[in-house]
């Protein structure tokens, strides 16, 4: 059973992307705009935003860097003034630097929460007035498989994707009566530039075109929580039911860490 209504066709729909320069943000806002969506995105990258802009004539470029609540509430107003609302919100901004108790960086860990979490929040304050005034639409949030309980390495990324799927659940319950629809997606290891600092081999590793596939897949299907690739998924949300004692064995024993 559908969590949220389904996205049945995408032809003329209204999508706008936070964080579609590159990585999974930049597929998905290609694979939109061959399904006929009108795409608006946005990141810090003006120039890489103005090439998707003339490469898919139709779209909108909006620079702004995700931690500017001003900047997010301006976006939002533009796109509404262009094509009058709102469909597809997509939080695809993220920061990333594996990070370990023994070399805590204060600042670097306030950087993951300013642009992971906070710049999600600034999205909902540009966003919600939008699309409770249309009593329709969709806000989708990219986590990760991180999110689901602490590893390695992800002291300041891992926390800050945790919030995330906890918030969208929390604006499940407060929005699926509005109509309005809500997702979280938490994707395995996916080819960006983020996980390129990765110096391990990252199991399952898919590319961000596969990422897009799976997320306009679960809203076309009205699913609340993505995660993929099932193969490695479905496998660290088993581990994720372990008692503490066997998680923290466990995860010791696969990363040597």
């Amino acid at each position: 059973m559908p969590l949220n209504p389904p996205i049945t066709r995408w032809q003329g729909q209204r999508v706008w992307l936070v964080g579609a320069s590159t990585g999974i943000g930049r597929a998905t806002a290609e694979r939109l705009r061959r399904a006929g969506a009108r795409v608006a995105v946005s990141a810090r990258s003006a120039v890489t935003l103005q090439a998707f802009a003339r490469e898919h004539p139709g779209s909108l470029a909006l620079p702004l860097d995700a931690t500017d609540r001003e900047a997010m509430r301006d976006a939002a107003g533009q796109i509404v003034q262009a094509w009058g609302g709102i469909d597809l919100a997509v939080y695809c901004a993220g920061y990333y630097k594996p990070m370990r108790a023994t070399a805590f960086d204060l600042d670097d860990a306030l950087r993951h929460e300013q642009v992971n979490y906070v710049g999600a929040l600034f999205l909902l304050d540009a966003l919600l007035p939008v699309l409770l005034r249309q009593k329709s639409g969709h806000v989708s949030l990219v986590s990760s498989v991180t999110g689901f309980r602490g590893l390695p390495t992800a002291l300041a990324y891992g926390p800050t994707k945790a919030a995330l799927i906890n918030l969208a659940e929390s604006l499940y319950f407060d929005l699926t009566d509005t109509g309005i629809g809500v997702s979280v997606v938490c994707p395995g290891y996916v080819a960006t530039p983020l996980t390129e600092q990765n110096a391990y081999r990252m199991p399952a590793l898919i590319s961000a075109d596969e990422a897009a596939a799976h997320m306009m897949s679960g809203w076309e299907r009205g699913r609340f929580q993505m995660h993929f690739p099932k193969r490695f998924t479905l496998w660290v949300k088993a581990l994720g039911l372990l008692g503490d004692a066997l998680y923290f064995r466990t995860v010791r024993r696969v990363t040597g860490l």
